[in-house]
């Protein structure tokens, strides 16, 4: 719903700072004093064109903004796209803004945030659908006319289900029991179980034919690379071992030699240089005696007889590696030609031992696909069979059910613009159904093509006059003859239509004032619904409203700009006279008149 609207600099408007509550929401004036500025404000706001030409003369800047309080119906919708762009404040309430600047370049906001201009238009139709010189109305857009009828018949469907009768048994025969019928949300929910089904069956069908048509050169393919692979005899840790071993192998002289250098210093000596393992031996017996002549030093003598012990083992240890060491060219370029090989498969299969094991299996699954597709396209090809018949029956049970909630909707649409004067006017909610040979098919063998709504499209028509024969809302006449049937259609559909603000912008275009107290009393029903702004020149559509504005111009210092005032019960009594003629007594009798008959009415609904 709309509380705030902030115009600034735009067109004639200086500045004006409105707020709105529920209900109905009426705007009256004299033809020019820039209500429908107002209108084009808001439609610029949500997206429109914004150029230049909409900034006042004499300024930098066209600013407009509005506070919107997030309707529960459209909550999760509008907070997906809020979360999406990283804009969600409030879970209650968002602002949108949008400026023009002299130079041409305007700034979209959502929030405070800048945002492309696209973003307002992706958030206002989940806010406001605007009637007027735009076709900014949902009603026009045919790829929403599927929708509204299915959220008509669920409302038609709730609405049966809190009366008496309200399980919706199917016809039966007489003292047979009543068999369940399910709704229109249940038909539609197994309808699109089964088409998601059968798209997952048909997305296969189509890899395994691919496969299929690449099969002899893939499985060539994938054969050779597993036999590449298999014949490796790979094992997982094998590549840091040989890497080890050619260490080994490569430095053999190396590592001996030190090794050698080691044992001697350690265990042999030499005239000059006598072996550790001796002049450790000394440091022992000399401990040892002190240990017996001084018992608490003993610990010194443990000491080093450990680490006498310690260097005969290292010495032996050192013996061991040693006789270990292999001078073996022979056995070093095999390990050299078994880690280019290693190589080579890494760089083919994988990063890794594991990668290339794991790409063998995944190569022997597939080729495994490729030698039983046949088997697995037959099964596929059969269950695709059963499920386009599943998918036929269920769609033909769908449109059943639409088809009725359809000539309900007609009726319904139907004595609303009777009552609005347009007697001879006739709807129809159109269904059309389009050949494909890879269609669902039917009971007389056609095939037809089908979406995850159904196997029709849907389109809402309308005959305006007798003998005009029918044609789609977005061609019929403008003027008032458009807008009583847009009244007469969000009305019947309100509990359907979820966009929480209406605006009509002059409704009572080309209607006298006997058509104008109808059309009041259907926007004042519909504003039971929705919040509904509307500028009128009819006092006796004017009367409906719940919030009054009074639109007007003023001169100040030789500039034109618009006003708006909020008219309190006295000041709308006088309104509502001169919209009737001069103000005198009987003009103030008739709009009191009007009033209370209004009033009287009103309370009663």
């Amino acid at each position: 719903m709309l509380t705030e609207l902030h115009i600034e600099d735009f067109a004639i408007i200086d500045q004006l700072d409105l707020q709105f509550g529920p209900g109905l929401v009426i705007f009256t004036g004299e033809t020019g004093a820039g209500k429908s500025i107002i209108i084009d404000a808001v439609e610029t706001l949500l997206g429109g064109r914004a150029d230049s030409t909409f900034v006042r003369s004499g300024s930098e800047r066209a600013i407009i903004e509005a506070v919107f309080h997030i309707p529960e119906a459209a909550r999760t919708a509008i907070h997906a796209i809020l979360e999406r762009e990283d804009l969600l404040d409030e879970p209650d309430y968002l602002s949108m803004g949008r400026e023009i600047r002299l130079s041409g370049r305007n700034v979209a906001r959502v929030n405070g945030r800048s945002v492309n201009t696209s973003l307002l238009r992706e958030i206002g139709e989940y806010l406001i659908d605007l009637h007027g010189q735009s076709e900014h109305l949902s009603l026009l857009r045919v790829n929403q006319h599927l929708g509204l009828l299915d959220s008509y018949a669920l409302a038609i469907s709730e609405k049966n289900a809190s009366g008496p009768g309200s399980h919706r048994p199917a016809e039966h025969e007489a003292g047979s029991t009543p068999a369940y019928q399910p709704s229109l949300h249940e038909l539609l929910a197994a309808y699109q179980g089964t088409y998601r089904r059968l798209l997952a069956v048909r997305n296969e069908l189509e890899q395994l034919h691919q496969a299929e048509r690449d099969a002899s050169q893939r499985s060539e393919m994938l054969t050779y690379q597993i036999n590449e692979i298999e014949s490796a005899r790979l094992r997982i840790d094998e590549e840091e071992e040989l890497r080890d071993e050619r260490n080994r192998l490569a430095n053999a002289e190396g590592l001996s030699s030190l090794t050698q250098e080691a044992l001697i210093a350690l265990d042999e000596g030499n005239p000059e240089a006598p072996a550790a393992t001796d002049l450790i031996g000394q440091v022992v017996h000399a401990l040892s005696g002190l240990s017996r002549l001084d018992p608490s030093q003993s610990s010194l003598f443990e000491q080093a007889q450990a680490l006498s012990e310690g260097l005969s083992d290292l010495a032996l240890n050192l013996r061991t590696y040693l006789e270990g060491i292999e001078f073996n060219p022979k056995r070093l370029d095999q390990v050299e030609e078994r880690l280019a090989l290693l190589h080579g498969l890494k760089r083919k299969f994988g990063d890794s031992i594991a990668e290339i094991l794991k790409f063998a299996e995944q190569a022997h699954n597939q080729l495994d696909e490729i030698t039983h597709a046949g088997e697995r396209i037959q099964t596929l090809e059969n269950a695709q069979k059963e499920l386009l018949a599943q998918l036929g029956h269920e769609g033909l049970a769908l449109s059943r059910e639409r088809q009725a909630a359809g000539e309900r909707l007609s009726q319904a649409i139907e004595t609303e613009l009777a009552d609005l004067y347009m007697s001879g006017a006739q709807f129809k909610v159109d269904f059309q159904q389009r050949s494909d040979p890879q269609g669902v098919p039917l009971a007389d063998g056609q095939k037809v093509a089908f979406s995850a709504h159904g196997l029709e499209r849907v389109e809402f028509l309308i005959a305006p006059n007798p003998g005009e024969g029918f044609k789609p809302l977005a061609k019929i006449a403008s003027g008032g003859e458009t807008s009583r049937l847009m009244l007469a259609l969000k009305n019947v559909l309100a509990k359907a239509d979820q966009v929480p603000t209406l605006i009509f912008d002059e409704i009572d275009q080309g209607i006298g004032g006997r058509v104008g107290a109808v059309v009041g009393q259907k926007l004042w029903s519909l504003a039971r619904q929705h919040q509904v702004l509307c500028i009128t020149h009819l006092p006796q559509l004017a009367v409906f409203g719940e919030q009054h504005f009074q639109v007007h111009k003023v001169i100040h210092e030789d500039r034109t700009s618009t006003q708006v005032t909020k008219l309190d019960d006295e000041k709308r009594l006088i309104e509502l006279a001169q919209m009737l003629g001069e103000v005198s007594e009987g003009t103030l009798h008739s709009a009191r008149e009007l009033m209370q008959t209004v009033g009287s009415r009103t309370s009663l609904s």
